[in-house]
């Protein structure tokens, strides 16, 4: 058994460096830096060993991860950091360097543990300055507040991000030639220059799934937006394979200047589990792909677990797809709505014919651990409780009822554990509800209500553009709806009795929506069940809307 594994891993090692070496004939990503000390996003470095991509995450309290790419294996990642940028005088070393058989780079993550809250140090890893690199600046991160410090917190909250440039969204959505009606004006930005421009207004970022959208590849191809080799819009599985990478790369090369110091919270959405998101149709060449047309490494989570490092370890989730962590007055819980719905409910994607997704843990592991979770916090040092996942149930872009066993699995415990509010995405809009449940609105509104605030943020932007609602008809309990508009949240804990969500219009980050809800806090306990069901049991059906759906199921 040893003995193949090794083999296994010599065989990803020599298919992931034999891409690296390659990738000078593709049609995608075929450019390389010139040598003048600047890293182009998506351009080959001289240095293979060059440090790129970075990305923190916090690890409990007291600890971070940091995370970069390179094209070459690293036999020890290390951070060198301190608490002054000319005294990096600790380090801490890993032999966590990883890859998959499609990857052209190596994912490399090391655990800083041991740090002070709420206290910045700086960084650099493994390569940084190297010969034949780039000049990349000493980097700093903050770690963590502890849970019970109750000054203000500002997160940047969204969904549905994906790459902006050269090779991704554009300025102009897709299909070519189709519906532009949300194009990114000419002096207009684009959601990552606006989270950019306002960096120093937030601690960290908390993405709710659909992260960089390399899946598009295969729809971009064979919509024509990339013309590959003689075969025009029908491109092989080599270069599907070719393409998603290359466009992963240059979205976390975008990211970079804000994801090297910033920690980015991440949770998984239906972008996530493999290379077409579930069929694409040429109907010119009369050819549907389907999830056969990926390669196994880039089906179920692949490329999405090895990337990041999310503290599971810390919160006894597991891997990047559950998990919760503090920050001052706020738990935060990430869940994931794809598969591991439990009792007996099939995520929307878990039983996909030909593309194993999941599952992750036993049967009911994430709705235990849910449970337990929710049921172990301390409300009198963190009393905001906010939920992130990606795919909503209550949006005026209509889901069918197929798709809703994540509603099933979560709602009634949300409001048992008393959630204050829950953040979502995948369906590209930004629609803010009234405090509800079970389709009821509460009868307070933002004034100290019962039920959570549901809240979809799914607009940050991507190769399709935005939803659009067929007319003014939204769902009840509708408070506010957009789908003109890219943009973002900045969610704002007050003290432990008001939060503010403004949601910012990524084109001139102005703020375009703002809700302060207010919440007592009141338990009189450390722990907050108080298994209140006083509302009918669950509908069988949303209620209906007027609107269409254009969203990717």
């Amino acid at each position: 058994m040893l003995s193949k594994l090794l083999q296994l891993v010599a065989i990803t090692a020599a298919v992931s460096q034999i891409l690296a070496d390659d990738m000078a004939g593709t049609s995608v990503g075929n450019y390389k830096d010139i040598g003048n000390g600047v890293h182009v996003p998506g351009a080959i470095p001289n240095n293979k060993w060059e440090p790129l991509q970075h990305r923190l995450a916090y690890a409990g309290p007291t600890g971070m991860s940091v995370s970069w790419n390179t094209f070459a294996q690293i036999d020890e990642p290390t951070v060198w950091y301190g608490l002054h940028p000319q005294k990096l005088d600790m380090y801490v070393k890993s032999n966590t360097s990883i890859t998959y058989p499609t990857s052209r780079t190596w994912n490399n993550h090391v655990k800083v543990t041991g740090l002070k809250p709420d206290t910045t140090y700086y960084y650099r890893v493994s390569g940084t300055n190297g010969a034949g690199a780039a000049y990349l600046p000493t980097y700093k991160f903050k770690t963590a507040r502890p849970a019970g410090d109750d000054k203000p917190l500002t997160i940047a909250t969204f969904g549905d991000l994906g790459l902006m440039g050269r090779d991704g969204l554009s300025t102009k959505t897709g299909p070519i030639g189709g519906d532009n009606y949300t194009d990114i004006g000419e002096y207009d930005s684009n959601t990552i220059q606006s989270l950019l421009q306002s960096k120093d207004t937030y601690d960290f970022m908390y993405h709710v799934g659909d992260i960089g959208y390399a899946d598009y590849f295969l729809k971009e191809s064979v919509q024509g937006y990339f013309g590959i080799s003689d075969n025009a819009t029908m491109p092989t599985i080599d270069e599907v394979a070719n393409g998603y990478e290359s466009l992963s790369e240059q979205f976390f090369d975008q990211m970079v200047p804000i994801t090297a110091e910033k920690p980015w919270m991440v949770l998984a959405g239906n972008h996530e589990a493999n290379c077409d998101n579930g069929g694409v149709k040429d109907k010119q060449h009369n050819k549907t792909y389907t999830a056969d047309y990926c390669l196994p490494a880039q089906q179920n989570f692949t490329w999405y677990n090895h990337h990041f490092a999310m503290p599971s370890a810390e919160s006894g989730g597991v891997s990047n797809m559950w998990y919760s962590y503090e920050v001052g007055p706020v738990h935060f819980v990430s869940l994931l709505t794809e598969t591991d719905l439990g009792a007996g409910n099939p995520g929307p994607i878990e039983n996909v014919k030909g593309n194993m997704n999941g599952p992750f843990g036993k049967p009911n592991q994430q709705i235990d651990w849910l449970k337990a979770d929710l049921a172990s916090v301390d409300r009198k040092k963190t009393p905001w409780l906010v939920v992130g996942l990606h795919r909503p149930w209550y949006t005026s872009i209509q889901i069918p009822e197929i798709y809703t066993a994540w509603q099933k699995a979560f709602e009634q415990i949300f409001y048992d554990y008393n959630v204050d509010l829950y953040l979502t995405g995948h369906v590209h809009t930004f629609e803010s509800f009234k405090p509800m449940f079970n389709g009821t609105i509460d009868a307070a509104g933002f004034n100290n209500p019962r039920m959570p605030w549901p809240i979809v943020q799914g607009a940050a932007g991507h190769y399709d553009g935005l939803d659009q609602y067929d007319g003014p008809e939204r769902l009840n309990g509708s408070d506010y709806s957009n789908d003109q508009v890219y943009g973002w949240g900045k969610m704002t804990f007050h003290n432990k009795t008001h939060v503010t969500y403004d949601y910012v219009a990524s084109r001139n980050s102005s703020v375009v929506f703002s809700q302060t809800l207010y919440k007592e806090h009141n338990f009189g306990a450390a722990n907050c069940t108080d298994g209140q069901k006083i509302l009918p049991k669950m509908q069988k059906k949303p209620p209906k809307v007027n609107a269409r759906a254009s969203i990717d199921f």
